[in-house]
């Protein structure tokens, strides 16, 4: 069967082929093996965990978390496969399970915190608890994917909460009512100051009065004192001036002599860097002339060199074509004399083998052998007739050559086919082919 699952379910297939759970979102089922089809949606767990702080006050921390599997987690997924996955994510045991570890790690860190610092850092506690949370759940494949921690609620005959309330209201009347007497004293503050502030500037004016008759009758006085002093500070004025030219001009002359030694203390540099240059040119030029000495040795003793060793390879390739010319020319001489040998040997018993021929001949006419021969070949044909026909060919030249004989014996072949053909005709019937050529009636 070939199974299907939807966008937020998933297959868990097991049995036979096999090793351990395999995960898929579509697949063949076969009827040797299970298949089970579980979502993987999150889910929300609302809480009301009861949890104690550090100096034993109990609270009530309400929270909503939205748990689901890890679905990018191959192996989370597995383990959510196998261990929750045959739970209802609503059931009792997963909803107690989930609860359990959240109650847990909850009381836990309570426990180590303070009343005031959990009430204060709620968003560091609610990170707190979020992590060890998690940590927890990571062994069930489960992920937690939002966590809302509500404000924290008073124990039924623990009214710790409310009390704080209570206090934060008193601290709030009683500071309005601070601020009513402060506004209070700053506004008869306020009213002494103005009557101050009216004397103080009433004394102002008359002392500012009498500072401008005063001012009036020194300006005078004043005046005559900076024509004076302008005076002489234009007189001093001159005196720096003066002072200031006959300085510079020092220092102009002190500057013009050290720019003249400078410039003889240069020159003869100069002249002394000149010198060493020349003396450098000097001897690269005699040390690229002993260079160029050496390369024209050294080149015309390589040249000696070469030509030697080039006549002595020549003379002992010519002695070597020498040597191999006199081995060849012995190998001539003797295969010549093996040959004349072999000559010899076929003449002698070509010769022998004429005489045992014309020994036989001899002996077959002596004994009448012929004879007897021609008697049973006579008795063979008696009864046959044969019609003998007699060609002749004309008189046959000589020629003298190689190629002459060989013409020769082609035109005699040739000569031969007529007479055999007709021979064939008259004895068979048989005409020859017509490339060949007719036969005369």
């Amino acid at each position: 069967m070939y199974k299907v699952a939807t966008a937020s379910e998933y297959l868990a297939i097991t049995g036979a082929g096999i090793e351990d759970i395999k995960l898929s979102k579509k697949s063949w089922v076969f009827p040797w093996q299970s298949c089970t089809v579980f979502d993987v949606s999150p889910v929300n767990y609302t809480f009301k965990v009861q949890a104690m702080s550090a100096e034993k006050l109990p609270f009530i921390l309400p929270a909503v978390f939205t748990i689901g599997p890890r679905v990018d987690d191959p192996e989370a997924l597995i383990l959510y496969a196998r261990l929750i996955s045959p739970h209802d994510k609503q059931s009792n045991h997963v909803n107690e399970l989930v609860e359990g570890v959240i109650e847990g790690e909850t009381r836990v860190l309570a426990a180590s915190m303070t009343m005031e610092e959990i009430f204060k850092g709620t968003k560091e506690f609610k990170k707190e608890v979020f992590d060890k949370v998690q940590l927890e759940l990571d062994q069930f494949g489960l992920l937690i994917y939002n966590a809302n921690v509500k404000q924290l609620v008073d124990v039924p005959g623990h009214e710790y909460f409310s009390y704080l309330g209570q206090k934060t209201q008193m601290e709030a009347a009683n500071q309005a009512r601070i601020d009513v007497s402060e506004a209070k004293m700053k506004g008869e503050i306020g009213a002494k100051e103005r009557n101050g502030l009216t004397l103080q500037n009433a004394a102002k004016i008359d002392a500012e009065s009498k500072i401008i008759s005063m001012q009036r009758q020194g300006e005078g006085t004043k005046e005559e004192i900076r024509v004076k002093t302008e005076i002489k500070v234009f007189e001093n004025q001159k005196e720096a001036d003066v002072a200031k030219a006959n300085a510079e001009l020092a220092m102009k002359k002190a500057a013009w002599t050290k720019d003249a030694q400078v410039a003889e203390v240069e020159a003869a540099k100069a002249v002394a860097l000149r010198e060493a240059e020349l003396q450098t040119q000097v001897e690269k030029m005699n040390a690229l002339t002993r260079t160029e000495k050496l390369k024209a040795e050294f080149l015309s003793k390589a040249s000696v060199e070469y030509e030697t060793k080039v006549q002595e390879a020549n003379w002992e390739l010519y002695n070597k074509q020498k040597q191999a010319e006199a081995i060849l020319y012995e190998k001539q001489k003797e295969a010549e004399a093996q040959r004349a040998a072999a000559d010899a040997a076929f003449y002698s018993k070509q010769k022998e083998a004429e005489g045992l021929v014309a020994l036989a001949n001899f002996l077959m006419i002596n004994n009448g052998s012929y004879l007897e021969i021609a008697k049973i070949n006579a008795v063979a044909v008696k009864d046959l007739q044969p019609k003998i026909s007699v060609w002749n060919h004309g008189g046959e030249q000589g020629t003298s050559g190689g190629s002459g004989n060989a013409m020769k014996d082609i035109a005699g072949l040739y000569k031969m086919l007529p007479p055999v053909l007709d021979t064939v005709y008259e004895q068979t019937g048989m005409q020859p082919p017509a490339w060949i050529g007719t036969l005369s009636k």
